[in-house]
């Protein structure tokens, strides 16, 4: 299974970063991970932007469905074991993701009802997904 993290902008806090780095290569024990970042400002990036067309689309939403993360890793072990090859999560700005873009999401997910700031949403998600194949390796991390 291969995890495509999209991020809209780059990840410039250094501390932020070294932590979104971390959590991905500890992903990468589990799955094929990729970590794309595009420049906010071009238009020509979002463009040039190539997704799976049978991937699975998860934009990154505060109006997206909560979930604990039980129920995270629940899903994602599903979308595994039911062949799902790539997962695309979407993770945007600050004005989020254009509209071309966030339509192709097949879901939506929030991971907090509290406002982050989007690099601190990335490093959020990378240790989210880090803990969901965790728990479903029976690893000792999660607790």
């Amino acid at each position: 299974m291969k995890i495509h993290l999209v991020m809209l902008g780059k990840t410039r806090r250094p501390e932020i970063r070294s932590l979104l780095d971390d959590y991905l290569a500890r992903v990468g024990r589990f799955a094929d991970v990729q970590l794309t970042e595009l420049r906010e400002d071009s238009a020509a990036s979002l463009r040039k932007l190539a997704l799976n067309s049978s991937a699975t689309i998860v934009l990154l939403d505060d109006a997206g469905k909560p979930q604990t993360s039980a129920q995270f890793a629940r899903w994602l072990g599903e979308a595994r074991d039911n062949g799902a090859r790539e997962i695309v999560f979407l993770c945007g700005g600050a004005e989020g993701f254009p509209e071309t873009l966030s339509r192709r999401a097949t879901q939506k997910l929030s991971l907090s009802s509290l406002t982050f700031s989007h690099e601190l949403a990335r490093a959020m998600l990378a240790e989210q997904l880090y803990r969901a194949f965790a728990l479903l390796a029976g690893h000792p991390y999660p607790k």
